[in-house]
């Protein structure tokens, strides 16, 4: 689930960025996909950065619930109460 979070959120990002891009300097016209949308006429730039955001956001979500059940402890290897004391 979580490389399928990245993926679409990287699907995303991208697609954000090359709408910025080419809103800004007119380049990767057949790439942004967001221009397609009849109903965003008018909008294009703020629907790009809106996706860029989204993207970001389901790409950082992803990445964070990953590192949280990868297994490992969270807290330290050796717990107080085991540690040898020095006498």
């Amino acid at each position: 689930m979580r490389k399928a979070c990245e993926l679409v959120g990287g699907f995303l990002l991208f697609q954000g960025l090359i709408g910025i891009a080419h809103e800004l300097i007119g380049w990767f016209r057949l790439m942004a996909m967001i221009r397609f949308l009849p109903f965003l006429d008018g909008y294009e730039l703020y629907a790009s950065i809106g996706l860029t955001v989204v993207g970001f956001l389901v790409v950082a979500v992803a990445e964070e619930s990953g590192k949280s059940s990868s297994g490992s402890p969270s807290g330290p290897l050796i717990s107080d109460a085991d540690r040898a004391r020095p006498e």
